[in-house]
């Protein structure tokens, strides 16, 4: 059985779409897992903020989830 993770990431929303930005709840094995799954999820983050998303996930609180055939995927996210 492969660990996972809850990852809470924040996230840089540019003006104009968002002046706040928002919350990520994501199901990872890792940091990298948890940027692709968000960078895919979310079409609308240009290449210039992946170096922020990277950083912020590098950051995020990550607690281990018990429990077996956890599938990775984003479980919920807010964003203004």
């Amino acid at each position: 059985m492969m660990t996972k993770f809850l990852f809470i990431v924040d996230h840089f929303v540019p003006f104009p779409q968002s002046e706040y930005g928002g919350i990520w709840n994501v199901i990872a094995v890792d940091d990298e897992e948890c940027f692709d799954l968000i960078s895919e999820a979310d079409q609308g983050l240009n290449e210039q903020y992946y170096n922020k998303l990277r950083e912020n996930v590098s950051k995020a609180t990550a607690c281990e989830l018990a429990g077996e055939d956890l599938e990775s995927q984003i479980v919920a996210e807010f964003l203004t």
